[in-house]
């Protein structure tokens, strides 16, 4: 089923779901077309697989990043480190939950807008926790959320591991951007001594 799971996202990476045919996936794998029936029936099954498993291999990475983590500045520092480190090393993961969102049964669709609502919901209580606790004072959780999930993800669309900067130096230009934003001092961007 890994196999599957690989090439569906290579194929929908290049060709999206509309154009992509099951035949060609099979192919991919190296097995009959009616073979591949065995493990999806249809187009619909291997997008919301793909779909279902990003997310959950999301919500299982930020929670091993967060474990044992309560000061809501050191929340927030890995929040934004694991969600950079996790977008740039799976951009056609990335694109593709973006992108075929609009591909989903409205079912679907429901479910994994729920999934990214919970992803969307750890860091909006990071930020109310961070109120509570007096280290910042961001006037609406919600909307914040959103705008730094937003800045932190168009990050996959433009980052060159090649390029002139390091994961680990955009990870850090990110944290001190958005620990200005919320009026941290710069000097907690760097995290525990």
């Amino acid at each position: 089923m890994e196999a599957i799971r690989r090439a569906g996202i290579k194929r929908l990476y290049k060709q999206g779901f509309e154009a992509m045919k099951l035949r060609d996936l099979a192919d991919d794998v190296g097995i009959q077309a009616g073979s591949l029936y065995n493990y999806i029936r249809q187009k619909q099954d291997l997008l919301f697989m793909i779909l279902s498993d990003i997310m959950e291999r999301l919500h299982e990475g930020l929670s091993a990043e967060l474990e044992g983590i309560e000061d809501p500045v050191e929340e927030l520092r890995r929040f934004i480190a694991f969600h950079i480190r996790w977008h740039t090393a799976r951009k056609e993961e990335v694109f593709i939950g973006n992108m075929e969102l609009r591909s989903l049964t409205p079912a679907n669709y429901r479910k994994i807008i729920a999934e990214r609502t919970k992803y969307e919901h750890r860091l909006r209580s990071i930020i109310e926790e961070g109120n509570k606790a007096g280290a910042w004072s961001v006037r609406d959780p919600q909307v914040t959320s959103y705008a730094t999930i937003a800045a932190l993800t168009g990050v996959c669309t433009w980052y060159n591991p090649r390029g002139r900067l390091s994961q680990s130096e955009l990870i850090d230009l990110h944290i001190e951007y958005v620990f200005h934003s919320f009026g941290l001092d710069i000097s907690d961007a760097s995290g525990p001594d």
